[in-house]
Parts: C-alpha cells; structure tokens; sequence
C-alpha cells in the first residue's frame, strides 16, 4: 500500500470517529470489483456480505429491545426502513465514502464514486471489515452511532408499509388520474440487477426508484413521489398559479 493511500485512509478513519489495527482490512471494503479484477487484488464483495449479517443482526437487537411490546411484523419493517439502501447510501455520502473507493478507470468516468449502489455496498462492507477488526462491540457502537437518526425517525413516524397503496389512495382523494410506472433504466450483471422506475401522475415524473427487482423499485419509486407531493403541498401559490386557476375555472364555466 502507497504513503498517499496510508494518508487517504487515517483521513477517512479521522472522519468515522475509528482505527483499525488492520489497514488492509479498510482498503479491502474500499475495493470496488472493477478495481480489484484490474489488479488482481481482493475486492470488498465477501465484506458486504458479512457486513449486510452483522447490520441486520445489531439493529434487530437494537428494535428488540427499544421495542419490547412489538410484534415480529413491525420489527421486521422498521427495520426495513432503517437499514434501506437509500438510507445507507445517503449515510456514506455524507462521510463521502466514495471518493475513497478504489474503482476503475471506466467506473470512475461513468460516476462510480457517486452511484448509490457502490457507497451502500461499500458501507456495508465498512461494517464487514470493523466487525472483522475489532468485534462485534466496536461494529455495534458504530452502526448504532450512524443510524440513531433514523432509528429515531421511525420512533417518531413509525413506517408506512406499502407506498405504492398509499400514493394511490392520495391520488384518488385529489380525483387526479392513477399513478403510472415505467421501467426507465436496468443497470447491473443478470444475477445482481438493478432496476430503476418512474413514477408519473398527470404527466408529470413525481418520483424515481431503484430495486434488485421492479417491485422494491416502485415501491421507492412512489415513496419519493409522495415526499414530492408533501413538499408541494407546503409551497406557497403564486400569483400566475392564482391566475391559471382562475382562467381554467372560468373555461370550465
């Protein structure tokens, strides 16, 4: 590993709050697979996959006890909710996790140290390689450290546990058209696809979403479009919009 690599990486331990005794450890889940194929190095695959089982295991633990009168089921989706990959990703931003990832040249070009699947992958590898260097307690006072605001958020707002049922029930309270959703991207190898889906209502895309399948897709697709819808509804009318209004309410007359 180069000095400037060593600098790089005491940066980003700096930013976490973390040390490893391991370095190599914390390069590998920064190995992104089109870097390591070039290099002939190990990638962070195998992080993330133990990473994705300690994240899992430490939040039901947390909810099992912060939550001691809930069913399976609600644990299950508050869960869910905490540990989504829009979650995690938005969390490895926010450390700009990416631009510490090592990525090919072809991976850098087309945005690979910004694309959410390669930060949230990354950070569960994060996780993977923390539990590897200093156990299970380290791994859980970090995990519970970066998501005690959304474990806090769901406290608070709890979850709604099927977004495509809900934004159609706020459409037909409006008596707007019906959501309709389309397949606007496929990223991804055939066992490990990425599906991206737009959300449209009265002509206009409200809402965007990414699943391993079209289902989980829209599903994001119509929780982003009900945030849109929210935001909307707290926007001041302006004047032209008062005009419009009245002009389309004297053509209907």
């Amino acid at each position: 590993m180069s000095m400037e690599r060593e600098k790089e990486l005491q940066e980003l331990e700096k930013k976490l709050g973390i040390s490893f005794l391991n370095k190599a450890l914390l390069n590998q889940c920064l190995t992104h697979s089109s870097f390591a194929h070039e290099a002939g190095i190990p990638d962070n695959e195998r992080l993330e996959f133990l990473g994705d089982a300690i994240l899992k295991l430490v939040t039901s633990e947390h909810l099992y006890n912060k939550f001691p009168t809930k069913p399976e089921g609600d644990l299950t989706k508050y869960r869910a909710a905490i540990i989504s990959d829009e979650t995690l990703a938005k969390i490895a931003s926010a450390v700009r996790l990416g631009e510490y990832l090592l990525l090919s040249e072809n991976e850098k070009r087309t945005g690979g140290a910004r694309r959410k699947s390669n930060v949230a992958n990354a950070f569960e590898a994060l996780l993977g390689a923390i539990y590897l260097d200093g156990g299970v307690g380290k791994a859980r006072d970090f995990i519970l450290d970066f998501l005690r605001e959304e474990i806090e958020k769901v406290s608070r707002e709890g979850y709604i546990s099927d977004y495509k049922s809900a934004l159609q029930e706020y459409v037909q309270k409006q008596k707007w058209e019906l959501p309709h959703y389309r397949v606007v991207g496929e990223t991804g190898p055939r066992h490990k696809k990425v599906f991206e889906i737009a959300v449209k209502i009265k002509g206009r895309i409200l809402g965007k979403g990414k699943g391993a399948n079209k289902k989980e897709a829209e599903q994001k697709a119509a929780e982003e479009a009900l945030k849109t819808l929210k935001r909307d509804e707290k926007k001041p009318i302006s004047v032209k919009g008062i005009i419009n209004r009245v002009k389309h309410r004297i053509w209907i007359f």
